[in-house]
């Protein structure tokens, strides 16, 4: 514990802290909560993109040695070339948010190219912009967490240090004035005392 003045100056300083501190706290304990809430959320939606893409995956294997075929190349159609995302302030912090993702034109000779190649270029498509998606969300969890662990820690220092060590401090420098108005009245009656009784012997010598 810091060293205190036991002063009235210092104890309306201390009640001033605590009053703030008291005052600051469920603000922070509200920004805690809707971190949680939104990680929580975030994860659930990561969970939810995950499955999404296990599945399509699973499907693009049942076709996907057709890639072999000489002359098909894909990967012009499903090279990502724009990704479109904007930022939103979630609980104080700044988050990423995924909108879209955008790829080169298809052209190429429908005579030429086989019947699967546009299912095939819409499934990797779909797969590319779920992982995407993925990365973003990823990104957003982790900003989300670190906000988290700063709020935390603020919330602990209110709790556990700021206002116990206010109330602490206002006890302490409570009972020194206490004690000193207590003293002080002491020597006040004391001193009375003192002067009616030399008063009254100064009658008695007249």
């Amino acid at each position: 514990m810091s060293k205190i003045k036991l002063t009235k100056g210092e104890l309306k300083k201390q009640r001033d802290s605590l009053k703030q501190f008291c005052h600051y706290l469920p603000t922070l304990l509200l920004k805690k909560q809707q971190l949680q809430m939104k990680i929580l959320e975030a994860r659930r939606l990561l969970d939810d993109r995950q499955k999404s893409l296990d599945l399509k995956l699973n499907n693009i294997k049942k076709w996907v040695g057709l890639l072999a075929e000489p002359g098909i190349d894909l990967r012009p159609w499903v090279a990502p070339i724009k990704l479109d995302t904007e930022t939103m302030n979630i609980a104080g912090a700044n988050v990423p948010i995924f909108r879209d993702l955008h790829f080169n034109r298809i052209d190429y000779d429908l005579y030429e190219m086989p019947l699967w190649v546009d299912k095939g270029v819409e499934e990797l498509r779909f797969a590319i912009t779920l992982m995407v998606e993925m990365d973003i969300i990823k990104q957003q969890i982790e900003i989300l967490e670190k906000e988290l662990r700063v709020t935390t820690q603020r919330v602990n220092l209110f709790e556990k240090i700021k206002i116990p060590e206010c109330m602490d401090n206002i006890r302490i420098i409570r009972i020194y004035l206490g004690d000193q108005q207590a003293n002080a009245v002491g020597i006040s009656k004391v001193a009375k005392k003192k002067i009616d009784i030399r008063s009254m012997q100064e009658v008695a010598v007249v």
